[in-house]
């Protein structure tokens, strides 16, 4: 064994580390489950209620899985095939979806008669086929099988699940860095800039694809703004643990006074690009998504010449055609700092030498 490791130290940080997590295993038929779900979708439910209910926060992801992956998930609930466990968390007494929202939604869709099967290899006589076409004692053993959750207690914290939520989800096939951000880093400031990311001026001059749009991809450009606009020195060349950094420690401190301060350095940059680029961010009037390298050049860009100079105005944004602005946007090592920082400044010093 190496002389280098410190065997007490090893037991001391798992000690310290194994008392985060507080938890219950609990299980519960398919129906309670369901019903559970549907009750935190009802208008009705107060949030003073006492009525026990599951229900998906606002971070979590859009309902993303096609309909030939709800049908597989139903299909192997009837197969009896062993379900992963769900985590809940207790959120003031409530029980927060920490993972498992695709699986319980699916559930509550097809137990409602709205999933019709489809695409299913093994029980090919269902496809096309809903809930109320299976006859009664299997509809009620799919109602009564029990699944099992992980359930955290109110003794675990925020932290803990972060750091759990970051677990379950990092190197999964479904989820992009931009989601497990949406998902562990829920707070204030997550809420600031999808608050943002809502903002008309900003749909109108930065559209995106309705598939990348459903992964977050607004909210994740406006985070990139404003992480590269405040801490580009601090950045190395990794994107995902330099944004995450940035992202924790803003919920961290984030206020009111911030909120109005980033804000309006926002609708600062919103504005002119709607002003003077016709296009946007978009290469042409017509094009129906934007490339994020080309976001990133022109609205930090922009930001950074307004900082310089206010009351700027431009006539010319010819330089954008030109194979100089091509080159520094190509996409390949767009990471790299050097790269970041040179398409920065680029349209900061065609704007700043232009008015």
């Amino acid at each position: 064994m190496s002389s280098t490791i410190d065997i007490e130290a090893i037991e001391n940080q798992i000690e310290i580390e194994i008392k985060t997590y507080d938890y219950d295993t609990l299980e519960y038929p398919i129906e309670v489950i369901v019903s559970k779900y549907e009750n935190s979708l009802d208008d009705e439910c107060d949030e003073d209620s006492l009525e026990n209910v599951i229900y998906i926060p606002d971070y979590q992801r859009e309902f993303v899985w096609s309909q030939d992956r709800r049908s597989k998930f139903i299909e192997s609930i009837i197969l009896g095939v062993p379900i992963p466990y769900f985590f809940f968390a207790d959120v003031n007494g409530k029980m927060e979806i920490v993972d498992g929202s695709q699986r319980i939604r699916t559930m509550a869709e097809y137990i409602r008669g709205d999933l019709k099967l489809s695409g299913l290899k093994k029980l090919t006589a269902l496809n096309k086929s809903v809930f109320s076409d299976l006859p009664k004692h299997r509809r009620r053993r799919i109602l009564n099988k029990g699944l099992r959750a992980i359930y955290l207690s109110e003794k675990t914290n925020g932290i803990a699940r972060f750091d759990l939520f970051e677990r379950l989800n990092t190197g999964s096939d479904e989820l992009k860095p931009a989601e497990i951000r949406k998902g562990a880093m829920a707070g204030p400031f997550y809420d600031f800039l999808n608050e943002c990311s809502e903002d008309p001026i900003f749909k109108k001059i930065c559209p995106i694809t309705n598939s990348i749009g459903m992964r977050s991809e607004g909210t994740e450009r406006i985070l990139r703004f404003f992480a590269y606009s405040h801490s580009l020195k601090k950045y190395k060349g990794t994107v995902s643990p330099f944004l995450d950094a940035y992202m924790k420690n803003m919920n961290e401190k984030f206020d009111c006074t911030m909120k109005l301060e980033m804000r309006a350095k926002f609708n600062r940059m919103t504005h002119f690009v709607s002003v003077y680029f016709p296009s946007g961010f978009r290469k042409t009037m017509t094009a129906k998504s934007t490339p994020r390298v080309r976001f990133e050049a022109i609205s930090i860009g922009v930001s950074n010449a307004l900082d310089n100079n206010e009351s700027l105005k431009i006539h010319s944004i010819d330089w954008l055609d030109s194979q100089e602005f091509k080159t520094v946007t190509r996409s390949d090592a767009a990471n790299n700092k050097k790269n970041l920082e040179r398409r920065i400044n680029f349209v900061r010093d065609k704007l700043l030498g232009s008015n």
